[in-house]
């Protein structure tokens, strides 16, 4: 399995980007995914996750009410929509899909990982 994570960029602070991770080589649909992302100088963070039916999403506190996760499962595809975006949500994030269909929030859990996108948000 490939996870080709895409979608990052610069933008000012209060706007949007939407990142997309892209699979193959098998379909991912009852797998969970995940993004996480990790800032200069810091560790690799949970940002969200959804379980592989799609029915259970969680998003960790700082970004709860901004971002939103999905998946399309025709196109095998995850998205992170980013709203409201905040200096702080700098980062490289990067996507990760696990064996099992039940959603995780530590980087332990997952077995896959797409390369990372570059996000960077200016004051």
């Amino acid at each position: 399995v490939q996870l080709q994570a895409s979608g990052g960029g610069l933008v000012q602070a209060g706007g949007s980007l939407r990142l997309s991770c892209a699979a193959s080589g098998r379909a991912l649909s009852s797998n969970a995914m995940g993004w996480f992302r990790q800032a200069p100088g810091k560790e690799r963070e949970f940002v969200t996750a959804i379980s592989g039916s799609g029915a259970r999403s969680y998003y960790a506190e700082p970004v709860a009410g901004r971002f939103t996760i999905s998946r399309a499962y025709a196109k095998n595809t995850v998205y992170l929509q980013m709203n409201s975006l905040k200096p702080e949500d700098t980062a490289v994030y990067y996507c990760a899909a696990r064996y099992y269909t039940n959603a995780a929030n530590t980087a332990t859990e997952y077995d896959y990982w797409g390369q990372g996108t570059q996000v960077t948000v200016s004051s």
